[in-house]
C-alpha cells in the first residue's frame, strides 16, 4: 500500500479551490455566467479548508470588474459585490482579502451603479487594520462623486487623504465639478494645485475638461485665459484642447481668432484633425464666407483628410440657406463616393433647400431614395415634407404624410398641426382646418397664438367675420396674446387690428 505523502490533502484541496476559481472564469469568459451558477460555485469554494489565496479571488473580481454585460450576466460588478458580501456572511476564513480586493469593490461600487456602497466597504476595510492606498481614496472620491456629495469629496482632497493627491485625485473632482455645472469651482481647484509647483501640475487632461466645462457653460474668456496658463506653465495642449478652443472661437463668430488659434496649434506640431476643420467650416459658414469653406474644403482633399458626415452635412446646409440648392445636390448625391453615406440630417437638409424653392419633383426623388437607403424619416423630416406640399395647396399629398406620420407612432407637434391647418385656410377648407384645430387639444398639442392667428387670418381671408370674432374672444380668454403680422392686404389687416382691439 503506496505511503500518503505529507500535505497532499491539502494540495489536493487547494487544486479543488483554484479548479472552483477557473471554472468560475472560463465561464465569465465565454459569456456563459449566469449569476446562479455563479453562486453555486463559490458556495463549493467556500467549503474548502484551505484558504484560497487572495491573488486568486482578487483576479476573479478584477475579470467581473471589467466583464462587458452579456444575456447571461448583465453586471458583473454587482456580481462581483455580492460573492464578496456571500463570503463576510459565511464568516470562515477561506479566503483573506487584502487592499487589492477592497479596491477592486469599491470599483465595482461605481461601475454597478450603486456607488453608496463604496463608503461601507472603505469602513470594511479600515476595520481589517489594512493601510488604505491612493488607488483606495480614488475610488473612493469616484464614489463620493457619483453619490453628488462634492463637499465631502472635496475635503477628503483636501484635507484627509494621508497621502498626496496625484493628477487622477484631481481629474475625478475636477470632471464632477465640470459635469454638474461647477467649472468655476473646478477652476478654482486647478489653480490652487499648479500654485505649488512644477511638480504638482494638474495633468492636460484635467486642463481639457475644466475648458470644455467652462465653454459649456458659456465662459469662453476664462477658458482662452486658462489656454494662456497652462501654455505658461509648460503644459503643452494637444489637439482636444485646440480644437475645443477653435470650437468655441467658431461658434462665438471670432473666425479671426479662430485662425490665430489654427496657426499657433501648427506651428507648435499639433496636427489638426477632421474635427478642428469641421469646427472652422461651421464658423465660417455661419459667418456666409463661402469662399473659406471652399478653401478648407481643398486643403482637406490635399492633405488626404476625408470630411465626416456632419462636414457634408454643414456644407449642404449652408449652400440650401443660401438657394445654392444644385451646388448642395452635387455634395449630397457624392457622399457616397466619399465613403460616407448621407444620414436622416442629410436626407432633411436636402428637402428643407428644395421645399424652398418649391422642387417637389426631387423631394418625391429623394423620398424614394431614403426609403431604398432605409432611412425612415422623423418628426423633423415629416414636417418638411408636409409644409412643402401645404404651401403648394397640395393637401391630399399633405395629408398622406400626416397619416404615415401617425401610422409609424411619430406624434404630430405644434409645427405639423401649423402646416396643415394654414394649408388648409390657404385653399379654404375651413371645415378641414378647424377639424385639425381641435384635433391638436386631443393630441396634447397646445395652440397658441400663431395658430390662432391663422385661424382669424383664414376666416377673415373667406368673409366669415363671425367666426373670426369668436376665435378672437377665445384667444382672450384663455389669456393667449396675439402677436398679428404686418399685412399688405388693407382690408383684412384693418379687420384682424379691429377684431384684436376688441372694437
Amino acid at each position: 500500500m503506496p505511503r500518503v505523502r505529507p500535505g497532499s490533502s491539502s494540495s489536493t484541496v487547494s487544486s479543488r479551490a483554484n479548479q472552483l476559481l477557473n471554472k468560475l472564469k472560463d465561464h465569465l469568459g465565454s459569456g456563459t455566467l449566469q449569476p446562479e451558477r455563479a453562486h453555486q460555485l463559490f458556495d463549493k469554494l467556500l467549503r474548502q479548508t484551505v484558504p484560497v489565496s487572495a491573488f486568486a479571488l482578487n483576479g476573479l473580481f478584477a475579470a467581473l470588474a471589467r466583464a462587458l454585460p452579456s444575456a447571461a450576466c448583465t453586471d458583473g460588478p454587482a456580481l462581483a459585490i455580492a460573492l464578496f458580501n456571500r463570503m463576510a456572511r459565511e464568516g470562515r476564513r477561506v479566503i483573506e482579502p487584502n487592499i487589492y480586493t477592497y479596491n477592486i469593490l469599491i470599483d465595482c461600487c461605481c461601475r454597478s451603479r450603486h456607488p453608496d456602497l463604496g463608503p461601507a466597504f472603505f469602513g470594511f476595510l479600515l476595520k481589517t487594520g489594512i493601510k488604505a492606498d491612493i488607488i483606495t481614496f480614488n475610488s473612493l472620491l469616484k464614489c463620493l462623486c457619483d453619490m453628488m456629495q462634492m463637499e465631502e469629496a472635496l475635503n477628503m482632497l483636501l484635507y484627509r487623504m494621508p497621502e498626496l493627491p496625484d493628477s487622477i485625485s484631481y481629474s475625478i473632482i475636477i470632471k464632477s465639478l465640470c459635469d454638474n455645472g461647477r467649472s468655476q469651482c473646478a477652476l478654482d481647484l486647478l489653480r490652487m494645485k499648479a500654485k505649488k509647483g512644477a511638480d504638482h501640475y494638474p495633468g492636460l487632461v484635467a486642463y481639457n475638461r475644466v475648458i470644455n466645462g467652462l465653454i459649456k457653460e458659456g465662459e469662453l474668456s476664462k477658458a482662452c485665459s486658462l489656454f494662456h496658463e497652462m501654455m505658461q506653465q509648460g503644459v503643452v495642449p494637444n489637439v482636444v484642447t485646440y480644437s475645443s478652443i477653435i470650437d468655441a472661437l467658431c461658434k462665438a463668430g471670432a473666425m479671426d481668432k479662430a485662425e490665430v488659434a489654427l496657426r499657433q496649434m501648427v506651428g507648435n506640431g499639433v496636427r489638426p484633425d477632421i474635427f478642428t476643420y469641421t469646427s472652422l467650416i461651421h464658423g465660417y459658414s455661419i459667418s456666409g464666407q463661402f469662399e473659406e469653406v471652399v478653401r478648407l474644403l481643398e486643403k482637406l482633399r490635399s492633405q488626404g483628410v476625408k470630411p465626416t458626415v456632419f462636414t457634408c452635412n454643414t456644407v449642404m446646409d449652408y449652400l440650401c440657406k443660401h438657394g445654392k440648392i444644385k451646388e448642395a445636390a452635387e455634395f449630397f448625391y457624392s457622399m457616397p463616393e466619399k465613403g460616407h453615406k448621407p444620414n436622416i440630417v442629410s436626407y432633411s437638409i436636402m428637402l428643407y433647400g428644395y421645399a424652398k424653392e418649391g422642387s417637389l419633383v426631387e423631394m418625391t426623388d429623394l423620398c424614394e431614395l431614403m426609403a431604398r437607403d432605409g432611412i425612415v424619416p422623423d418628426l423633423h423630416c415629416l414636417n418638411i415634407l408636409i409644409n412643402a406640399y401645404a404651401k403648394c395647396g397640395m393637401m391630399d399629398v399633405a395629408m398622406l404624410f400626416f397619416k404615415d406620420m401617425l401610422k409609424q407612432g411619430v406624434n404630430p407637434d405644434e409645427v405639423t398641426y401649423l402646416a396643415v391647418i394654414t394649408g388648409y385656410c390657404r385653399v379654404g377648407m375651413m371645415d378641414d382646418a378647424m377639424e385639425k384645430f381641435n384635433e391638436m387639444i386631443d393630441m396634447g398639442v397646445p395652440r397658441n397664438s400663431t395658430v390662432y392667428r391663422c385661424m382669424i387670418q383664414g376666416y377673415l381671408n373667406h368673409g366669415d367675420f363671425l367666426k373670426a370674432k369668436v376665435l378672437t374672444t377665445e384667444m382672450k380668454t384663455k389669456g393667449i396674446h396675439p402677436r398679428p403680422r404686418k399685412s399688405q392686404r388693407i382690408d383684412s389687416g384693418y379687420l384682424m387690428t379691429q377684431l384684436f382691439t376688441g372694437a
